[in-house]
């Protein structure tokens, strides 16, 4: 039986409620130290089961604290093979379910890749579904629900007592918003797209749920498509929902041969790469942000009358503009079709005059006064100094901003689930130089005024990094750290 058969035949109402220990976090260098297994079927219970495991390594002192579990307990007690057979016997049917649920799965999935062997199961989220069922909360970890709920718990951090706790919370919420909402909720959760052809569950389910950028491949390693997303897990699957799939998407799809993925430390890291990939690989689904020659843009000019006039301009980036100069532009676009856009919603949105803003020229009052949509600057009705400044107002946002340091900076990512830190050397919003390094690692090279003198002939401004960087300096969240090289002030998250 193939797998996604085998997926199939699970029914949705025999449920594994499942829980481990281990040695720590991470699937593919930490062990299994406890498993607990409840089966249940509706309202019976067909089996409950659970043994302390054998890691074959030495259990750190701060998680035998947390879990009470310390290496004499375990050093008698089998190892994961000689349960193997077993656990798979238990589970077989049945749809997985744990309480951060990719955890628990990962753990199982490489214990039995380590005996060669494969395990695949439908997977039902606890705390998706907390989420889902209470929306209202914040916070949907085990300790969250058993003080929210009032439910019972006899052993937290021990296997058996998180999934008696885990179960009384699936039991309570079933009663609690009633069995039709709780039914669509779990459907919902376990509704899955169908894969392309050529990926398995294994492939969707080895991408991480960390911020980082994708790669989809075709034939002979084409590069398709890339992308970049909070959760590279989650968008990655989005793909190939049939809810909201587009014939872009169909075609995506159907030439997908493999995936690969990079992790970054938060959400400027994974945008910024994904920027370089595209500009840098020229994928062939990508359109949106690939080079471009030249970029169009307004600047505002005084008429005869004293009104500002937005004249649109072409900008034509050498390759080492360094940004200077730029913020007299406004509504910076990669194309004249995309300056008229951005021009019609200025106007659309602040009842500003359509003859100033060269969307009329004829004579006499403008088509939106006639409309009683202008105030009047058209006829001399609204005076220059008021008019322009409900222009200015109306453009803001879309205005270019003059650097906000007196030099360059060095901006910090740093990841809060993985420690992953990126750190980027940046002038005049035109990215230098940047670093990574992973948990733990110190950060190397350090940003100094003599890197800066050696980086500064790859200054090169991007409009596309330009925003991303605008907006994240604009309000630096609590990942981000801005420290200014020159003394001079800076941000922190």
């Amino acid at each position: 039986m193939t797998t996604q058969a085998a997926l199939e035949k699970c029914s949705l109402d025999k449920l594994a409620f499942i829980d481990i220990e281990t040695t720590g976090g991470r699937a593919g260098s930490d062990r299994i130290t406890e498993i607990a297994i409840r089966v249940i079927e509706g309202e019976q219970e067909l089996t409950s089961w659970q043994s302390l495991i054998n890691p074959q390594s030495a259990i750190p002192l701060f998680i035998q604290r947390l879990t009470g579990i310390d290496d004499d307990m375990v050093a008698d007690a089998p190892l994961f093979e000689q349960v193997a057979d077993e656990v798979e016997r238990l589970t077989q049917g049945c749809v997985f379910v744990a309480h951060n649920a990719r955890f628990d799965y990962a753990f199982f999935k490489q214990e039995f890749k380590r005996l060669g062997r494969s395990y695949s199961r439908r997977v039902l989220c606890t705390v998706k579904l907390a989420k889902l069922l209470y929306p209202q909360y914040q916070g949907h970890g085990m300790d969250k629900l058993i003080a929210r709920h009032q439910l019972p718990c006899e052993a937290r951090h021990r296997a058996m007592g998180d999934v008696n706790a885990m179960l009384a919370f699936y039991r309570f919420a079933e009663q609690d918003v009633g069995a039709e909402a709780f039914d669509q909720a779990v459907k919902k959760l376990l509704k899955r797209p169908a894969l392309p052809a050529a990926l398995t569950e294994e492939d969707i389910q080895a991408v991480p749920e960390a911020p980082g950028v994708y790669y989809f491949y075709g034939e002979n390693r084409v590069l398709l498509y890339v992308g970049k997303s909070v959760n590279l897990y989650q968008r990655v699957l989005s793909h190939f929902s049939a809810d909201h799939q587009s014939q872009k998407e169909m075609v995506l799809s159907q030439s997908l041969r493999s995936i690969a993925w990079q992790t970054c430390a938060g959400e400027m890291d994974a945008m910024l790469q994904e920027i370089a990939d595209i500009k840098g690989l020229q994928p062939v689904h990508n359109r949106r942000l690939r080079p471009v020659e030249t970029y169009f843009a307004y600047e505002l000019q005084p008429n005869d009358q004293g009104y500002l006039v937005p004249r649109l301009a072409p900008i034509t980036l050498e390759p080492d503009h360094d940004g200077r100069g730029l913020e007299r532009f406004t509504g910076i676009c990669r194309s004249k079709g995309a300056a008229s856009k951005a021009l019609q919603s200025w106007f659309n949105k602040n009842d500003l005059c359509a003859r100033l803003m060269g969307l009329d020229h004829g004579a006499g009052p403008c088509f939106a006064r006639q409309l009683q949509q202008c105030q009047g600057a058209c006829t001399g009705d609204e005076d220059p100094e008021r008019y322009n400044l409900r222009l200015q107002i109306a453009i803001f946002k879309d205005q270019l901003k003059a650097w906000p340091f007196e030099g360059s900076v060095l901006i910090k990512e740093v990841s809060k689930a993985s420690q992953k830190t990126s750190a980027f050397l940046v002038d005049n919003w035109c990215v230098l130089a940047r670093f990574r390094s992973e948990a733990g690692e110190s950060l190397e090279p350090h940003a100094t005024h003599d890197m800066l003198e050696n980086v500064c002939a790859e200054r090169e401004f991007d409009a596309d990094v330009y925003r991303v960087l605008q907006r994240f300096i604009a309000k630096p969240h609590g990942q981000l750290s801005i420290v200014a090289l020159n003394g001079g002030s800076a941000a922190t998250g």
